[in-house]
């Protein structure tokens, strides 16, 4: 059984979270498991160059932890004002809690990527750890390349961010896609066979989430399948350009499906690229004028380009072929 943690190695529910699900596993008496990490960033504006962080946001209240990072655990108690020190403690983690640094975390998901890429998921656990760690305890820059490679090499990864850099760069990119398309919108968030579990929650409640996703058996989807469905949900979360990267290797391999040649030009004309939709819209209709949404799309597409003329017999076609798109 695969668990995926989607997450942000600066959010500090995620270290307690990682915590809490290794308890659970510890008394987990279902199928063997293993956990990957994607990557979620709770903050995609940090600067390129990290910046201190005030004195005050070292050890934040949970309450405080609970608006940076997502929804927690009945950890949140009203009326309660604790630190999330006191927490990491409970857990176990030892050491004086205290994050110095606001920093860009696309770096340390990319080698996070290039970790399960080289040794599976032990060796990327292993770097997240080692991640977490130097960031909430240690007080180190983790987008600092320098405590990256320390990192890597302390974990056993001495390739670390080397040759093989900007596919990781690539697959960071499709992986916070995905996770988008997929819904998650906190860090941590437990993925298992379809289900999702949100927040740093009590070990006992991780093992029934996992003993309730372990019984369910999702029907398993084409690669290509799911990144249609993906790329469809990014272009109705108003992403096209979200969706256009989903489609590239669709495009490069099945570009004369018509499916994925109309998701295409839905998506540059919800971008607005308005000449790549109306050339994509002009072969799909000339190919087969059956389509009444391509004749639609490609009518609307005229129009904002100021051919209404030309755009008229589109949609009057689109409207007898479909009513419903009158």
């Amino acid at each position: 059984m695969r668990i995926e943690i989607w997450a942000d190695p600066v959010c500090p529910w995620a270290y307690i979270g990682k915590r809490r699900l290794e308890r659970a596993l510890e008394g987990w008496t279902g199928e063997s498991a293993e956990v990957v990490w994607r990557p979620y960033r709770i903050d995609p504006t940090a600067p390129a160059v990290s910046e201190p962080i005030d004195e005050v946001m070292r050890d934040p209240f949970v309450e405080e932890a609970i608006r940076s990072c997502g929804p927690a655990s009945e950890d949140a108690v009203d009326g309660e004002l604790f630190q999330v020190s006191e927490l990491a403690a409970a857990e176990g983690i030892d050491g004086e809690w205290g994050a110095a640094w606001r920093a860009n975390t696309h770096d340390a998901h990319r080698l996070l990527a290039l970790a399960e890429d080289e040794g599976g998921p032990a060796l990327q656990d292993a770097v997240m750890e080692r991640l977490l760690r130097a960031h909430f305890v240690e007080g180190r820059d983790i987008a600092d390349h320098d405590v990256l490679a320390a990192i890597a090499a302390d974990a056993g990864f001495d390739r670390g961010g080397g040759p093989g850099a900007e596919a990781g760069d690539r697959r960071v990119r499709e992986l916070l896609l995905i996770g988008k398309a997929e819904g998650v919108r906190t860090s941590p968030t437990f993925v298992v066979n379809g289900m999702s579990l949100t927040g740093a929650q009590d070990p006992a409640l991780i093992v029934d989430f996992l003993t309730e996703a372990a019984a369910r058996r999702p029907r398993e989807l084409p690669e290509e399948v799911e990144r249609m469905r993906r790329a469809e949900a990014l272009l109705a979360l108003r992403d096209p350009l979200g969706a256009l990267e989903l489609l590239g290797p669709l495009m490069d391999e099945h570009g004369s499906d018509p499916a994925v040649r109309l998701l295409a030009a839905r998506s540059y004309f919800h971008s607005a690229q308005l000449g790549r939709a109306r050339r994509a819209l002009e072969e799909l209709v000339s190919e087969g004028a059956d389509d009444a949404y391509a004749h639609l799309l490609l009518g609307r597409t005229l129009q904002r380009q100021g051919e209404r003329e030309s755009a008229r017999p589109h949609l009057r076609l689109a409207a007898v072929m479909d009513p419903t798109l009158a």
